[in-house]
């Protein structure tokens, strides 16, 4: 979340952010955040005020006990302030409770660099890598290879879960292993830590890093226990290290972990229904990274490449794109989409997103570290990026690597893992 006093007292950046991420009805509700702060900073000087007071009015009664005075005019007295105490607090303590959740609407303050723009076609082109393929044939979807090859079974998927739902087989279910097992090793050879999180995570966890309680709709619940299928490794990983202080000495932090993920897609039926771009259930490799603020930009650059390393060791092209403000995630200052090229649409699909969250998720989850020349214990800044999603990764290949006679080669790179 924002911190507070950013909110009170940085208005206008905080207005000229939500007009980059086209969020301008936000402004009323960070002008109720600025009266409500009015509010509660008098109430609080009011309270110190009223208690300094009986202080003072409890050594005055101190004093007429040891003289035998009467004292019964200060301790009639001593009630009303002790009641209007009370009153007081329990007013700044409900004034707090509508704070806090107001805090909870607002999304991460974008970087300076970030264009302003409404969708993703105000995000700018940063970079291209490599040469679509040209066929001497019409190029079929991923979705027609894989069915006539017996290796993407949607049908059976649709009967045993329901729509949105696959099952891989053959040489399709060896691929998906393969890539997962390509990408561990390559990002580990990086430098990053292994990591396998659970696949179930609380309710703390989703709002450490905003998925909840915005959001609660995106995501799977199982009712009897409040524990939700986590959409994204991103969540568990970076919970990993909540309500903890770090040694400096200690950052930066790099894991990758695997994890299926389960995703609702609420308001995106009748879009991308066919084949694996927008499955409930897909398999995804994870990129997280616990970093100091002055390097965190540093380490989303260096993410980025990370995640475009699999794809060129693939050989599969692709572009980089500038998220615009308003096609950002809600806990990203500044996020990077790949887009892989797809023959069958004859164009770029996502399949990797990289964002620093800054100090966001972190001070929702109370990720601090601790200044090694100064003692002072500050928030750390969270990362995060895909390295890839494994299923769109298997769909580009398919694609890219598809033979006339409806069969597809499998990447030199891969070969190895079979």
């Amino acid at each position: 979340m924002i911190d507070l006093k950013t909110l009170v007292n940085e208005t206008e950046k905080v207005k000229a952010s939500l007009e980059k991420r086209n969020k301008s009805a936000l402004v009323q509700v960070l002008e109720q955040v600025v009266e409500l702060d009015k509010k509660r900073r008098a109430g609080l000087q009011e309270v110190e005020t009223l208690k300094a007071k009986r202080n003072e009015a409890s050594m005055e009664i101190s004093k007429l006990k040891k003289n035998k005075q009467d004292d019964s005019a200060i301790l009639e007295e001593m009630k009303h302030v002790s009641k209007a105490i009370k009153e007081l607090d329990e007013f700044v303590g409900t004034v707090q409770e509508k704070l806090n959740s107001f805090l909870y609407e607002f999304p991460n303050l974008v970087d300076d660099s970030v264009p302003g723009g409404a969708a993703s076609a105000d995000n700018i082109e940063v970079k291209k890598w490599g040469e679509p393929r040209k066929f001497s044939f019409p190029a079929k979807s991923h979705d027609e290879i894989g069915e006539k090859l017996g290796q993407l079974d949607f049908k059976k998927g649709g009967e045993v879960t329901g729509a949105r739902f696959v099952f891989l087989k053959g040489m399709a279910a060896r691929l998906e292993m393969a890539l997962i097992n390509f990408m561990f090793q390559t990002h580990i050879k990086a430098g990053y830590e292994p990591i396998i999180p659970p696949f179930i995570v609380n309710r703390n966890s989703l709002t450490g890093t905003g998925q909840l309680p915005k959001f609660e709709e995106d995501v799977f619940r199982i009712e009897k226990v409040d524990y939700f299928l986590t959409p994204t490794a991103e969540v568990p990983v970076t919970n990993y290290h909540r309500d903890e202080i770090l040694d400096e000495k200690s950052l930066p932090k790099h894991y990758v972990a695997y994890s299926p993920c389960f995703r609702s897609e609420a308001g995106s039926y009748g879009k991308d229904t066919k084949g694996l771009k927008r499955q409930h259930q897909f398999n995804k490799v994870e990129l997280v990274k616990f970093s100091t603020p002055e390097n965190s930009m540093g380490e989303l650059e260096s993410m980025l490449q990370s995640a475009e390393t699999i794809l060129q060791l693939l050989k599969l092209p692709y572009r980089v794109m500038l998220l615009c403000g308003g096609d950002m995630g809600f806990s990203a200052t500044k996020t990077y989409d790949i887009e892989v090229w797809s023959p069958f649409i004859n164009g770029f699909m996502e399949i990797s997103s990289c964002s620093n969250c800054t100090d966001f998720q972190s001070r929702r989850a109370n990720i601090r570290y601790r200044d090694a020349k100064t003692g002072k214990v500050q928030f750390v800044h969270t990362l995060n990026g895909s390295g890839l999603a494994v299923g769109r990764t298997l769909l580009a290949i398919m694609e890219n690597y598809q033979r006339e006679d409806g069969t597809f080669e499998i990447p030199e790179v891969l070969q190895p893992f079979f």
